[in-house]
């Protein structure tokens, strides 16, 4: 379902090497900082010193910040790392694939997108209930899903809607006497 190719982006490492790889960086320094408040959820901050006299002062060159959900063992290590390719990214280090300049996000947080997006019309198929495939549409419509994949929604729920109307089949709770009274039964 992505709408994007993730070999296009570059890995927070591929922008390390090459921060690293120029002598102007050679004094620099990475810090990283935790402002996590709750548990639920990572709050990494990333700051950029040029030189130990700037750290010193605390005059970061750039700072890159980045959240993750709390749900694994890894989160907040996905969470300083993704703080850490956009500071490199806020530094002009958003690296370059096959001689093309990469775009901003790097490949880490694209594989969060890539994880957290939803195949509507594989969840659509398990719904027998219009109004709960009003609810997915609805769903999918807030978070960008493509026109084809809306459309294809439509015509699931046409297709439900005019089941129920002609059998009961597909409202919620309804049973065969209620379809053929009226009645809850």
């Amino acid at each position: 379902m992505a709408r994007f190719d993730l070999s296009t982006y570059a890995t927070v490492e591929e922008r390390l090497r090459a921060f690293w790889s120029d002598p102007d960086n050679a004094d620099a320094r990475i810090v990283t900082n935790n402002h996590t408040y709750d548990g639920t959820t990572w709050i990494i901050e990333a700051k950029l010193y040029l030189s130990a006299g700037d750290q010193s002062l605390d005059l970061a060159k750039t700072t890159g910040w980045a959240s993750e959900a709390n749900k694994d063992e890894f989160a907040l290590e996905r969470c300083e790392t993704s703080a850490i390719g956009r500071m490199l990214a806020n530094y002009l280090y958003s690296g370059s694939k096959k001689g093309v300049a990469a775009p901003r996000p790097s490949r880490e947080e694209m594989e969060k997108v890539q994880r957290l997006q939803v195949d509507y019309l594989i969840e659509a198929k398990s719904i027998t209930d219009v109004l709960e495939l009003r609810k997915l549409y609805t769903k999918a419509h807030a978070n960008g899903a493509p026109a084809e994949v809306l459309e294809r929604l439509k015509d699931i729920a046409k297709k439900l809607d005019s089941g129920s109307q002609d059998s009961g089949a597909g409202r919620s709770g309804s049973t065969g006497a209620e379809a053929k009274t009226g009645k809850r039964g």
